[in-house]
């Protein structure tokens, strides 16, 4: 019996072996084809948390009111009364500039004054006399008004030789530099003994900030981003000077004066900060975020995740409406659903997702292993390529459709 067996098989040995070949080519593809199916998915995970789309800048930190105190007199600084940080209120004296040259004005101009002063009594005398004599017909009428011009003349007479003295003694009292303002000296430009001209133009003598517990940041927005800074939104941003530290400011104002730098045409927008500890000081420079949206505790996804394009050979559906555009293929355990949503908040690494069906767990199909991705090449001829390559910032390796 053995022997007719095998004299079968090596007249049947080509049959025997054909029918072999095609049973092992048929478990490969059947192992391959529930391979793909159940384990070979490519997703994406589906998670929960806080989002915002934010515009970055940077900017100075400035005092909120800055005052510069100059001299409207010219002169050799005598004496200063304030030096840097000098915390000052209104009114009080800051420096002295040499009077001496100033009092000889106001002396000068004192004398002028006592001159016309007994210029205009002698003028009064002269035309009360010649009024009685013209009207007793002692003297021609035009020797009576010419006495009344000569007094009128010395009656203005004074009032000029009075403003330039009342000008005189203003000089003198600007000799002495008063704070304007209640503050804090940020800086000081002159020594003693330092000759002030104020020829031309008043000198900076100070420099006050008004107010050092209050601040402000100057910052430079594009014009690709100016249109979602509105006044009121929040604002964090960090300096040098305190490493991991967060400050926290909001947007007081959108300038509409627009400056070009480097062809790019921007928009300054002032934060307001809250500087009560003093810890910020005028001139650091300020890395700013502005918060335009935010949303939290919601669902969220990489925007890569979105990219697929079809439901072929993921999951069937014949409702034309149900798009990659509206749903999402979702693998749920050993399950694929499809899942309603709509977008959300999208910044520039992640999307949110609205929608009541998902749960804790779900991850987002975006492809599978061995997929083909139709490409165009420059002659216009469709190419195939497998999926094999992780995208960037995909797990598991695969691209979206």
């Amino acid at each position: 019996m053995n022997k007719k067996r095998k004299s079968w098989v090596l007249r049947h040995k080509w049959w025997c072996i054909t029918g072999l070949a095609i049973i092992v080519v048929i478990y490969a593809f059947v192992g391959t084809a529930s391979k793909v199916a159940k384990k070979d998915f490519v997703t994406m995970d589906i998670t929960r948390g806080n989002l915002s789309q934010t515009v970055t800048a940077t900017g100075e930190i400035r005092p909120l009111n800055t005052v510069s105190v100059g001299s409207q007199v010219s002169g050799t600084i005598s004496e200063i009364f304030v030096d840097y940080n000098s915390t000052v209120k209104q009114g009080d004296k800051l420096l002295e500039i040499e009077p001496s040259v100033l009092k000889a004005s106001v002396d000068e101009a004192e004398a002028s004054l006592e001159s016309a002063k007994s210029q205009l009594t002698l003028a009064k005398s002269n035309y009360d006399r010649n009024k009685s004599l013209y009207d007793s017909g002692y003297i021609a009428r035009a020797e009576m008004e010419q006495s009344l011009s000569t007094y009128e003349q010395a009656v203005q007479s004074v009032k000029r030789m009075q403003s330039q003295y009342d000008r005189a003694v203003t000089n003198l009292g600007y000799a002495t530099i008063v704070s304007p303002v209640d503050g804090t000296v940020i800086s000081r430009k002159v020594d003693k003994g330092q000759t002030v001209a104020a020829s031309f133009q008043t000198p900076d003598l100070f420099e006050i900030a008004e107010d050092l517990t209050k601040m402000q940041i100057e910052t430079s927005v594009s014009e690709a981003d100016i249109g979602v800074i509105k006044q009121g939104q929040d604002v964090t941003f960090t300096v040098d000077a305190y490493s991991g530290q967060t400050f926290n400011g909001f947007v007081r104002q959108v300038r509409l004066s627009p400056t070009t730098t480097s062809n790019v045409v921007v928009y300054t927008v002032v934060i307001d900060v809250d500087n009560s500890d003093l810890r910020l000081m005028p001139g650091m420079t300020a890395f700013v975020t502005i918060i335009v949206n935010a949303v939290r505790d919601t669902w969220k996804v990489q925007n890569s995740a979105l990219l697929l394009r079809s439901f072929d050979g993921i999951v069937e559906t014949n409702d034309e409406s149900v798009t990659p555009a509206n749903h999402l293929a979702i693998k749920r355990g050993s399950k694929i659903i499809l899942v309603p949503y709509t977008k959300g908040l999208v910044t520039a690494t992640e999307t949110q997702i609205i929608s009541d069906d998902l749960e804790e767990g779900d991850k987002v199909i975006i492809g599978y292993m061995g997929q083909q991705k139709k490409t165009t090449s420059r002659n216009g001829n469709n190419r195939g390529g497998m999926m094999g390559g992780a995208p960037g910032g995909a797990p598991g390796g695969g691209r979206p459709m």
